[in-house]
């Protein structure tokens, strides 16, 4: 029987936590979360570039790269009209930038990219309460 680690313990609980936040998650919330996911993996990949630590740095970059897909896939661009086409363009360029940046280990880019995944989530979270349950703002303005 093998001894397990505080470190150990304290990953397992943190994966519970993660899953159950997901778990209990409304679409609002879930939207968030990506954005957040996004911007730390963006500013992990900044460390990892400062390091010079450059096969981390490119998976930690596709990640981020993957959550932005998947908040452009759930844009339904046939209901959301203006801003999910160009929420669509905006998502398109960020994961343009951010395979950029891998490419020539850019900070800049990085800091570029985080501000406007900032931006989006500002106007996120400025969405008032009664309008986030309603099914067309989730299926056009993630």
């Amino acid at each position: 029987m093998g001894m397990t680690t505080s470190a150990g313990n304290a990953g397992h609980y943190e994966q519970i936590d993660c899953y159950t936040g997901v778990a209990e998650a409304d679409p609002h919330q879930l939207v968030k979360m990506l954005l957040d996911g996004a911007l730390g993996k963006i500013a992990v990949a900044k460390g990892l570039v400062t390091r010079g630590e450059t096969p981390t740095k490119g998976e930690v970059i596709g990640q981020a790269i993957s959550i932005v897909g998947g908040l452009r896939s759930s844009l339904d661009l046939s209901k959301g009209g203006e801003i999910a086409a160009n929420l669509d363009n905006l998502y398109e360029y960020i994961e343009r930038r951010l395979l950029e940046a891998n490419l020539n280990n850019d900070l800049a880019i990085l800091d570029e990219v985080a501000a406007l995944l900032r931006e989006i989530k500002g106007a996120w979270e400025s969405i008032p309460q009664e309008l986030r349950s309603k099914p067309e703002l989730s299926a056009t303005a993630v």
